[in-house]
């Protein structure tokens, strides 16, 4: 039971942190875009979407394996 409770709470904390590290990362990088044709542009959206989907992959999948596992470890 600790460890499902600890993968809910990581996953919680990875869409919190998401959300949080996706806007901060992608304002940024929309900021610094320099394209001058719209061929450009989309390529630079296009890169910008895969980077949100190993974002969302890596914090989405990664914390709640961690909650998981700090919760069987610590509490059960």
């Amino acid at each position: 039971m600790a460890g499902a409770i600890g993968a809910v709470l990581g996953l919680a904390l990875g869409l919190l942190e998401y959300r949080i590290v996706s806007g901060v990362v992608i304002a940024a990088l929309r900021r610094t875009d320099h394209s001058t044709t719209q061929a450009e542009r989309d390529d630079y959206e296009r890169r910008i979407r895969w980077l949100k989907v190993a974002l969302a992959v890596l914090m989405g999948g990664v914390t709640p394996v961690l909650g998981y596992v700090i919760g069987r470890t610590l509490f059960g």
